[in-house]
């Protein structure tokens, strides 16, 4: 079942000519989910090919570079006669901000907009596999971060351990799979657990948003397949992190690890540093525990498809 990203805005604050402001976007099994909307996103939806077929949009904080493409996009939305309704999420207590925002160009959008507002450990979106799950993050205005966690899979079927014990291939099979015990012809009972393993996990993401470092990140996803985390700035200034309520590469390294994740990616790199990203690599890292080659700094338009820890397809 496909998983796949695509980072549409990698900025920090201010764009530059290669980075647009905030924005990336979720493909699961033809579902498209996006997390914040920086000006300009419609534009860069086209550009990398994602459509504009999203069902749900989470939004971190409404600092503009975060928010000021909504108007925009749904805008391209009504002018492509969007009739599925859109969900729409924010951090408690901007509501009415982000109805404004909706409103800015004095049209109702034609088709259903719902806004809704979460905090820390309330779970924003319930599919049928997976949920999107906000948490608390450390941000200068009200801010969360989201967790996309898959659900656990079942365990592999051992077809081979089934038919030694006499469990005749068909529906018995499925039965077993889906952890109910079979009685054979001569009344033996086969268990699941004879012939199925210890369930898999799903697959994770996790996106801070702005953020200094926080806890609660740590605690969002265990071991995420991805933490896209705020990476404003390098160690050169670190202080202005801190005053500015963002993170630096290296301490974004820092929660990778103690989140165990699988690969980072370093995100809202100020203007500061034009094309230059090489310390911001350098000094993450320095410290993330697992493969250097998992730590990078996405160019907009990047896109990476996440694979099940096991292999599986």
């Amino acid at each position: 079942m496909p998983l796949r990203v695509t980072f549409l805005g990698t900025a920090g604050a201010i764009p530059t000519t290669e980075r647009n402001p905030s924005g990336v976007f979720v493909a699961r099994e033809g579902e498209g989910l996006l997390f914040d909307a920086g000006e300009g996103t419609q534009r860069q939806m086209m550009r990398f090919g994602t459509g504009f077929s999203v069902s749900h949009l989470f939004v971190t904080h409404l600092h503009g570079d975060h928010v000021l493409g909504i108007p925009g996009l749904l805008q391209t939305m009504d002018f492509n006669d969007r009739e599925a309704p859109l969900a729409i999420h924010t951090p408690h207590g901007t509501r009415r901000q982000l109805k404004s925002l909706v409103n800015a160009l004095g049209n109702r959008p034609t088709f259903p907009v719902r806004i809704s507002e979460v905090g820390d450990g309330d779970i924003a979106y319930r599919a049928d596999e997976y949920e999107v799950r906000a948490f608390e993050t450390d941000h200068d205005t009200r801010s969360v971060g989201y967790a996309l966690v898959e659900d656990e899979r079942k365990g592999r079927f051992d077809r081979e351990r089934a038919e030694e014990l006499g469990v005749p291939v068909g529906p018995k099979f499925s039965r077993l799979h889906e952890g109910e015990s079979v009685e054979l012809e001569d009344g033996t009972v086969v268990d699941p657990e004879q012939v199925v393993g210890e369930p898999r996990p799903g697959r994770s993401i996790v996106y801070t948003g702005d953020t200094r470092p926080a806890a609660a990140t740590i605690e969002a996803a265990d071991e995420p397949d991805l933490l896209i985390h705020d990476a404003t700035f390098a160690d050169d200034r670190a202080d202005r992190a801190t005053d500015t309520a963002h993170s630096t590469a290296r301490q974004a390294a820092e929660i990778a690890n103690r989140t165990g994740a699988k690969r980072l990616a370093l995100m809202h790199v100020s203007s500061r540093y034009a094309g230059r990203t090489e310390d911001h690599l350098a000094q993450a890292r320095e410290v993330f525990a697992g493969d250097g080659e998992n730590v990078f700094v996405p160019e907009d338009g990047q896109g990476l498809e996440i694979p099940y820890s096991d292999g599986a397809e």
